[in-house]
């Protein structure tokens, strides 16, 4: 789950359908939830009781394989927006294109009003993406713990990752650089954005996934089709930091290849296509290997 959440399109959440423990880890995640909102009205003894209802045993090493993937990727990810942009925004470009398609096959209707919303959200963010001048440089204290707590939610949404929406907003590359550089206090920062993120939406978001799941998704979806500004390899990839971290490269611009440009990130982009399906495959046989053993 840490290798792919720490690259765009492909979701943790996806992994953990793979292999069996994703309605434990929501189920998880939600009781966590419950004991931060009732800690934070101030009610000890509550918080004690749902700190009980936790399944330790299953999060904790979780946890811990996931932060371990993380840190021993963070380096190379980070090495490679510098040395191959295009090619990265290729293979991420090809993660979301196949995130879509998957989000489009768990609409439950597919009707002109679904379809609407879609484009309406893809043209909204591609404009606004349009005004983004490509990754924060020297993000603020604020910025870091907003990121934090923006990227939590995708652990709950489904067919969307964390490092995705970090990307959107201008924060991937300073936080892989973080996790790099070993920069504790800022990491400190995204962690604790992370805890109030989930104590403040875990249950919301689920309420809302429970009774309006078409319209998450159709925006979703629009969301992820817009974003595909930012992923587009030409000319700069998704953008950079320089390595003296005094110029942002952005990453927003389009642009058409030159005749030796366009090979290698279109390659990688089929690859992140077929490892996605791929994944999101296993996941379906999985959740229906689960039901003939539950009936």
């Amino acid at each position: 789950m840490g290798a792919a959440d720490v690259v765009p399109g492909v979701s943790g959440g996806t992994i953990a359908l793979v292999l069996g423990i994703y309605q434990r880890l929501i189920d998880t995640v939600r009781s966590g939830a419950r004991a931060l909102g009732t800690l934070a009205k101030g009610d000890w003894r509550g918080f004690v009781e749902r700190l009980r209802t936790i399944d330790f045993m299953f999060i904790v090493p979780l946890g811990v394989g996931i932060l371990l993937a993380v840190a021993s990727l963070a380096s190379v990810i980070e090495q490679q927006l510098h040395d191959n942009p295009e090619n990265m925004a290729g293979l991420f470009f090809g993660l979301v294109v196949a995130s879509v398609v998957i989000g489009l096959g768990l609409l439950t209707h597919r009707d002109n009003q679904t379809h609407a919303m879609i484009l309406i959200s893809a043209i909204v963010v591609f404009g606004l993406l349009g005004f983004q001048s490509g990754p924060v440089l020297d993000p603020s204290p604020l910025v870091f713990f907003g990121a934090g707590a923006l990227a939590i939610c995708a652990m709950i949404l489904p067919g969307i990752s964390g490092s995705f929406i970090l990307l959107m907003i201008g924060m991937y590359a300073a936080v892989i650089g973080a996790v790099d550089d070993r920069a504790f206090a800022d990491l400190v920062l995204v962690a604790l954005g992370a805890v109030v993120g989930l104590a403040l939406f875990s249950s919301l978001l689920g309420w809302v996934l429970d009774h309006h799941f078409d319209t998450v998704m159709a925006v979703l979806i629009g969301l992820m089709l817009g974003s595909l500004r930012v992923l587009w390899p030409w000319p700069h990839g998704v953008g950079v930091i320089s390595e003296d971290q005094s110029e942002v490269i952005n990453g927003t611009g389009l642009d058409w290849p030159g005749a030796s440009e366009w090979l290698n990130p279109s390659l990688l982009a089929v690859v992140g296509v077929a490892v996605v399906l791929g994944i999101a495959r296993l996941g379906d046989r999985t959740a229906i290997h689960q039901e003939d053993r539950a009936s």
